[in-house]
């Protein structure tokens, strides 16, 4: 196999990452419309809980790029900076959706939860974009270490790699798993929000060891702190999930 992989529709030759990523964004979009057709909320107050989410996610996918290569910025600044225009990354957008909404929730009033709507969405348009990810090889960036494992892959430069999107991909189809099954017994409002959220953000911690990059504290990558930062905002949602009695 040839990275990156185009995929050929008629005389069209088509970049996987643009194509997945469009289709990942179309698809979570269209879920979470049907999600929210049987929200309590006013759809006014949707709409701008939505936009709020979306203002939030572009800003954090942005901000934690520009510091996840942080490096880039004393060897090439032109470089850090196409970097900054052209990347994002997921727990980036993921953090800054939820401040984004949690913010527009105070302003306009809104105090019950939201965030139930937004788990399938994201859990689908993650999946779909990891596979334009995978397929787009090392200038992705999310491709993992050196391994000698049966399963490494050659990204196209002879080394044999972990393909940590092909992990993140069976994780996630795991993780819905598991929230439909929550989903059919009696759960608060919000709590298969933090159940994705805690573990999409445990299992980035993990899966980052396997990735090259950039350590601002030793042994630790951007996304890890930011991932941990998380962690740490949603621990009390989650000690309320676990240990107070319903």
């Amino acid at each position: 196999m040839q990275f990156p992989v185009y995929i050929e529709l008629g005389a069209w030759k088509i970049h996987p990452h643009f194509l997945f990523e469009s289709i990942g964004y179309a698809v979570a979009f269209r879920l979470l419309l049907w999600n929210v057709r049987s929200d309590t909320i006013v759809r006014s107050q949707r709409s701008l809980v939505i936009i709020g989410g979306l203002v939030g996610a572009l800003l954090g996918a942005k901000g934690l790029v520009a510091l996840e290569h942080l490096d880039l910025l004393w060897q090439n600044k032109h470089h850090w900076l196409l970097l900054i225009l052209q990347g994002k990354t997921i727990v980036g957008a993921l953090l800054g959706g939820w401040v984004g909404v949690e913010l527009t929730k105070a302003r306009i009033g809104v105090t019950q939860s939201t965030g139930d709507a937004f788990v399938y969405p994201l859990l689908a348009g993650t999946a779909i974009g990891r596979i334009g990810c995978f397929l787009t090889g090392l200038s992705d960036r999310t491709v993992g270490v050196a391994t000698h494992l049966p399963w490494g892959v050659d990204f196209g430069d002879g080394v044999l790699r972990h393909p940590a999107q092909l992990y993140e991909i069976g994780f996630l189809a795991v993780l819905a798993l598991l929230i439909w099954r929550r989903r059919q017994s009696a759960y608060r409002s919000g709590e298969l929000f933090q159940i994705y959220l805690a573990s999409y953000l445990g299992f980035r911690f993990l899966i980052d060891f396997l990735k090259p990059a950039f350590h601002p504290i030793p042994g630790l990558s951007a996304i890890q702190l930011a991932c941990l930062m998380g962690l740490l905002c949603c621990s009390r949602q989650l000690s309320r999930r676990f240990f107070i009695p319903r």
